[in-house]
């Protein structure tokens, strides 16, 4: 069973959200390639020491592609996020990218209910 996030693993995980939707309006265009990226969440580990960051993709027929070409440049995310991050946190949290699908379901459902 999962425990809720305390208060500080929220605040982190907000403030991750927030830094690394900077990075990919600012330096991430290259990875993204045209596509719409948006980071919907963050989770952090209880020891902070691990960020899941879900990111949603516009196209989301590009999803698949896009996920592959952040998580190769996670390292240099990961990077940037400490230069912003580095005095606020004691361990700059290793980051794992998942796709949310939430839109790509909803999209799904409304069709469905149209027809």
């Amino acid at each position: 069973m999962n425990k809720p996030e305390s208060t500080r693993q929220q605040r982190v995980g907000s403030q991750i959200q927030k830094d690394i939707s900077d990075i990919f309006i600012k330096e991430g265009a290259a990875m993204v390639h045209g596509s719409m990226v948006s980071v919907t969440k963050v989770r952090m580990s209880p020891d902070l020491a691990l960020a899941k960051v879900f990111i949603s993709v516009f196209p989301f027929a590009n999803a698949q592609d896009i996920l592959a070409r952040v998580k190769d440049g996670a390292t240099t995310l990961r990077y940037e996020l400490g230069r912003r991050i580095g005095k606020q946190v004691r361990i700059v949290p290793e980051l794992a990218f998942y796709v949310d699908d939430s839109l790509e379901y909803i999209e799904n459902l409304d069709r469905l209910i149209k027809k």
